[in-house]
């Protein structure tokens, strides 16, 4: 979301000249420019400039002579246009920080009830696992199977176990793939026969 404004070039012309009569680059009393002149400078044209001067000469920081040119009429004027704006400008910038806020909140909120449904079907899924005798076997700090992948441990050719989870720091890998690497206090969820608890063990706490 972009937060940057975008005003119409005769406002930011407006602007431009109030901040030249603030620098007393342009002078009270002084005459200006014409239209035509002004229209060349600022690249636009004379309907712009006259849409321009016609909103600073409506809040009293230039007065537009009939005939006879635009003279700066208030540089007080000028600098009270100049921070109106700006409050403006930040009340802007603040209205969409907020709006900002909300959407990331919102996106926030999907998320939680995203990761919500997931443990709900994980917990559905690990109490159908009930009906499956499973086993559990920690990862130890000196153990073969640490920092290695399921695919490079050939863990079911060596241990004959199905892992249907890890637990890792109290977040559940369901089903984790084959370049799944173990960690240190992993606690592995497995499938098999009594025998197959026992090989598991014995594979999980061979030393490095």
């Amino acid at each position: 979301m972009n937060e940057q404004v975008q005003h119409p070039r005769y406002i930011g012309i407006a602007l431009d000249v109030a901040e030249r009569i603030t620098k007393d680059e342009f002078v009270e009393k002084q005459k200006i420019k014409g239209r035509s002149t002004l229209a060349g400078e600022y690249n636009v044209s004379p309907e712009t400039i006259r849409r321009a001067m016609t909103l600073l000469a409506d809040l009293e920081v230039i007065q537009i002579l009939p005939n006879s040119g635009i003279v700066i009429k208030s540089k007080n004027n000028a600098f009270d246009f100049l921070n109106k704006f700006s409050s403006k400008e930040n009340l802007f910038s603040i209205r969409t920080k907020i709006k900002k806020l909300i959407y990331e909140r919102n996106l926030l909120n999907k998320e939680i009830d995203n990761n919500i449904d997931l443990i709900l079907e994980n917990f559905t899924q690990l109490k159908n696992i009930e009906l499956i005798k499973h086993y559990e076997c920690e990862v130890t700090k000196d153990s073969i199977v640490k920092d290695k992948t399921i695919y490079d441990l050939k863990f079911w050719h060596n241990t004959g176990a199905t892992i249907i989870g890890v637990l890792r720091n109290k977040e559940l890998f369901i089903s984790p793939g084959p370049y799944f690497a173990f960690a240190e206090d992993d606690r592995i969820i497995f499938v098999g026969t009594d025998d197959v608890k026992y090989r598991v063990k014995n594979f999980i706490m061979q030393l490095l």
